[in-house]
């Protein structure tokens, strides 16, 4: 089986049809790569784009964003290199990564670390560059910074709490029930329950009245006033999604505690710009200050399983869920 094609949006997961298609080995064209692909990430917006909650997803077309793999044509100095990418555009606008291979453009490909398999590079994308364009935008943690992330043991959230030890930061984490943190920092992270206590009050009384100077939402609309009364003066919030559109704003709170909010969409950024932020990923990857998620056995599907995979994307999984080729 060549790829996983779509050819027409789904009412719901059980009404999904995916096609296997088989195909021959495509050619790369001026400064393209065709990649064997290895490893591929399934995450929320591949579901999402196949259900139809993408307007300017065109069909048919794979899906998938993520992947790492092998280039097999292309420019003589990458054939043959281990390599890993992401792109808004992959799966949406053009045929993505759910596939055996995949055409980009040269210029978009990079090397992985050596210190990462191909099976986790293909799980590393859309989860770190989310987190990392979100840190960016809201200026970077710094050493001594207070960091809380909403959704701390969610993909996106275990990446941005990775990033902010790895710059220093006092970091916090938040859940709607009790649990541990469940991946990897090079620092403490104080997980919140936020069932049992009001988690403003406890981030101020953890740091002395002062609050958060960033915090990451992934969540975005049940934790809105939680997350904005949590926040120091003029901290920064970051947004990645929401349950409602429409939330309570204190206007008056906002311009007082002169506080910022920073929407991110990583379907706007495409090959090419995750290219460049894998490439300020890589060092923290070469030195073991950051990790990629673990890939268990019982959450990696080939591509005839692919609806199997979805589904589990769809109904939360816990673990980062793969398709490999």
């Amino acid at each position: 089986m060549t790829a996983i094609r779509v050819f027409e949006k789904a009412a719901n997961i059980d009404s999904l049809v995916l096609q296997t298609v088989a195909a021959e080995r495509p050619k790369a064209g001026a400064q393209q790569c065709v990649i064997e692909v290895h490893s591929a990430g399934v995450n929320p917006s591949d579901v999402k784009a196949v259900l139809g909650a993408m307007p300017h997803a065109v069909w048919p077309r794979t899906p998938g964003r993520d992947y790492a793999g092998i280039v097999v044509d292309g420019p003589q100095h990458l054939v043959g290199k281990a390599v890993w990418g992401s792109g808004g555009e992959l799966g949406i606008g053009r045929d993505g990564t759910h596939a055996k291979y995949l055409v980009v453009d040269a210029l978009s490909v990079r090397e992985k670390p050596a210190t990462i398999s191909l099976l986790e590079a293909g799980a590393v994308g859309v989860p770190f560059i989310t987190a990392y364009e979100g840190l960016r935008r809201a200026g970077m943690p710094k050493k001594g910074d207070v960091v809380l992330v909403f959704g701390g043991n969610g993909k996106v959230g275990q990446a941005a709490i990775q990033l902010a030890a790895r710059a220093g930061a006092q970091v916090f984490g938040v859940e709607r029930v009790a649990q541990g943190y469940r991946g990897y920092a090079s620092a403490p992270v104080d997980m919140i329950d936020a069932s049992a206590v009001d988690v403003a009050d406890y981030v101020k009384a953890k740091t002395a009245g002062h609050g958060a100077d960033i915090v990451y939402n992934t969540v975005g609309s049940p934790y809105f006033e939680q997350a904005n009364r949590a926040m120091a003066k003029g901290a920064k919030q970051i947004f990645i999604s929401t349950l409602e559109r429409a939330v309570p704003f204190d206007i008056f709170a906002f311009y007082r505690g002169q506080h910022t909010f920073v929407g991110i969409d990583t379907l706007a950024l495409d090959s090419h710009d995750g290219a460049e932020i894998l490439d300020l990923l890589t060092p923290g990857f070469n030195d073991g200050s950051l990790k990629p998620f673990p890939v268990l056995e019982t959450h990696i599907y080939a591509l005839t399983d692919a609806a199997q995979a979805y589904r589990a994307v769809l109904n939360g999984s816990a673990e980062r869920v793969v398709v490999r080729p």
